[in-house]
Parts: structure tokens; C-alpha cells; sequence
């Protein structure tokens, strides 16, 4: 229930900027995007600033699949022009992440100790994507593949993650 309810909240917080500021001029660069990402592993809030025309950092909040509580994700990504299209870039990056959540297996010697315990998560991660900037309207959509390995207890684990992001670009 609480998931639905901040999902709700930002829902609500995105349809206020929208209406706040759909006077200002279309055009398919922008500052700052706010928005929701999912994904299996790194699900909530994405917030992407550019630095620089070509290069942004990124950062995700939120959690993902079985896991209950926190996950912060930081990503620093170089973009570019993709297929020669007005709007679409595809981009590439590398950050790392930090989590703590409760999980209710754990994996420890070849076997599955079914319990629920805290975790503690540190990792490396990638991504790789195209986004595009809609024109017209102040929004953007984003599909990417999210590569991380993260330490927990019992070892190192590697995993992908594919991810939709749609953002409020202002």
C-alpha cells in the first residue's frame, strides 16, 4: 500500500510541474528531468541533470523487485545524437550504488537459508540507452539496460537490469 501511495504522490507532483510550466517553449534539449523509472532491480525516482550538453548525471532512488527499502544510484552519462533523429540520444555511463534492504532469502553456502534479514549492498554499476525528448510537450522517455555488480553478505552478485524511465523535462 505504501508503494501505491508514493507512486500516487509523485504522480501528482509531476501533473503540477506539468501544468505549472507548459508555457515555456518546446524543443528537444533540456536542463533538468524529473520522473519515474522501473525496472526490476532499480525501481523510483530518477532526477537527470546535464552538466554539459553532452554529459549528465543521474540519480535514481527507490528499490526493485523482492527488496524492501533503499537504494541510491549514481550515474554519470555521456550522450549523443542517435540515428541522426531530432529528440533521440542514445547514451552510455558508469556510477555505482549503495543500498540497505531486508530480503526475505539469502544465498550462503551453494543453498538458500529462506529467512528475512538486512542487507547491506555496495556496488559498480553501468548503463547503456537511448532517450528520447518529445517536442511538443515537456516529457522524455527513456529505455536503458542497467549492468551492476554489488557485494552483500555471502558474496558478489552481477546482474542486468532493463528500465523505462519517463521524465518531466524542464
Amino acid at each position: 500500500m505504501r508503494q501505491y501511495t508514493f507512486t500516487f504522490f509523485l504522480f501528482c507532483l509531476l501533473l503540477v510541474l506539468t501544468n505549472t510550466s507548459f508555457a515555456q517553449k518546446g524543443g528537444t534539449t533540456y536542463k533538468t528531468g524529473i520522473g519515474l523509472r522501473g525496472g526490476y532491480y532499480a525501481t523510483g525516482l530518477s532526477i537527470k541533470h546535464f552538466i554539459k550538453s553532452d554529459a549528465a548525471v543521474e540519480g535514481i532512488l527507490g528499490t526493485g523487485n523482492r527488496r524492501r527499502g533503499l537504494l541510491l544510484t549514481l550515474l554519470y552519462e555521456k550522450h549523443g545524437t542517435a540515428f541522426q533523429t531530432r529528440g533521440l540520444k542514445w547514451f552510455y555511463g558508469l556510477g555505482g550504488h549503495l543500498g540497505n534492504y531486508r530480503s526475505d532469502y539469502y544465498h550462503r553456502a551453494r543453498h538458500y537459508d529462506y529467512r528475512e534479514v538486512t542487507m547491506f549492498a555496495v556496488g559498480v554499476d553501468g548503463i547503456l540507452g537511448l532517450e528520447y525528448k518529445f517536442s511538443e510537450i515537456p516529457f522524455t522517455l527513456t529505455l536503458d539496460f542497467k549492468p551492476f555488480v554489488e557485494t552483500i553478505p555471502g558474496g558478489i552478485y552481477g546482474y542486468g537490469d532493463a528500465g523505462l524511465t519517463v521524465r518531466y523535462a524542464f
